[in-house]
């Protein structure tokens, strides 16, 4: 000890001035590290917003070259789609959109009442250890790699359903929007869960105690009350159907009709751009620029989809 103005520690001796200087250091450096680390932030944010802007900016570009070759009227009239043609391609969206509709409304057929019962029973019955076990498994289903689905649609499936309807072919619309529907479901369990168990429980005690079964009180007063979350993870849950590329593209086929028929094969807007993308079509042609027409098609419906579940989310938001 070196008087009353120097301090000790287990290894060195330090002087008050010491001790002072060492203490304006670190706050300079921590200073230093709040003016840098918002610096960065917004580095990283900006990098974020271009990449997106850069991508939607190609995707106009490219479209645009598309239609100076081929009339915008018949893209979205025409109801054939032959790009491959050897003497002039037809180029009517119209036939993978439908094909992109029917697997969709299968997936959300397929998705929705069991999502909604799956988060109905995590929220309003099953005990805390039973949603620990089940949520996470929920949770890892929806991990699984999609190339995985499409072989389980098309090996598995596909199969099993010949046995029901032995007209099905073996690329047909109805496997892949059953198997896009049990890959959706987790997400709108969780989702629909997470929005019911953020409804205060003194809704559901005030329920019961007027006499309320503990079904009524799921369907009639925590449902309603958390509509905005459920219909958002509907919504969400169905962009993600309507995006979906490998599941279709493995068990989907690649024929794009007009028809309704479940059983046939069809080709939806990711299938065709997988198709060509795999070198079907020459750089600068006018099938590889059909890609980006094709793309953008499916850029503008996912984006509405996302614009409807925010705006029900707003709508319908409650406050407690």
């Amino acid at each position: 000890m070196k008087g009353v103005f120097t301090l000790q520690n287990s290894t060195n001796t330090f002087s008050v001035q010491e001790m002072i200087q060492l203490k304006k250091q670190k706050k300079n450096t921590s200073s230093t590290i709040e003016k840098i680390v918002p610096i960065l932030l917004l580095f990283t944010a900006i990098v974020s917003v271009l990449t997106t802007l850069g991508i939607v900016l190609t995707l106009i570009v490219e479209t645009f070259t598309f239609f100076s070759r081929v009339s915008i009227v018949e893209f979205f009239t025409s109801t054939k789609w032959y790009p491959f043609s050897p003497t002039q391609g037809s180029y009517g969206v119209l036939p993978l959109v439908v094909g992109t509709l029917k697997v969709t409304g299968i997936a959300a057929i397929v998705a929705i009442p069991i999502g909604l019962a799956t988060a109905i029973f995590l929220s309003e019955y099953a005990s805390d250890r039973t949603r620990r076990i089940i949520k996470p498994i929920l949770e890892v289903l929806a991990g699984i790699p999609t190339i995985v689905y499409g072989f389980f649609a098309l090996t598995f499936v596909t199969p099993l359903l010949r046995e029901f309807i032995p007209s099905l072919e073996i690329f047909n619309a109805l496997s892949p929007g059953i198997v896009i529907g049990i890959m959706i479901t987790p997400m709108i369990a969780s989702l629909s869960e997470d929005a019911m168990s953020s409804v205060p429980n003194s809704m559901r005690e005030g329920a019961l105690a007027l006499g309320s079964t503990k079904l009524e009180v799921s369907l009639k007063v925590v449902l309603p009350a958390a509509i905005s979350g459920i219909i958002a993870s509907i919504v969400l849950a169905v962009s993600r159907a309507i995006g979906e590329t490998m599941i279709v593209a493995v068990a989907g086929g690649s024929t794009p009709n007009m028809s309704w028929d479940l059983t046939t094969s069809i080709q939806t807007m990711t299938a065709y751009i997988v198709q060509v993308s795999q070198g079907d079509a020459g750089y600068g042609t006018t099938i590889y620029y059909s890609i980006y027409a094709v793309g953008f098609t499916l850029f503008v419906f996912t984006l509405v989809m996302n614009l409807f579940a925010q705006f029900i989310s707003r709508r319908f938001r409650e406050e407690y």
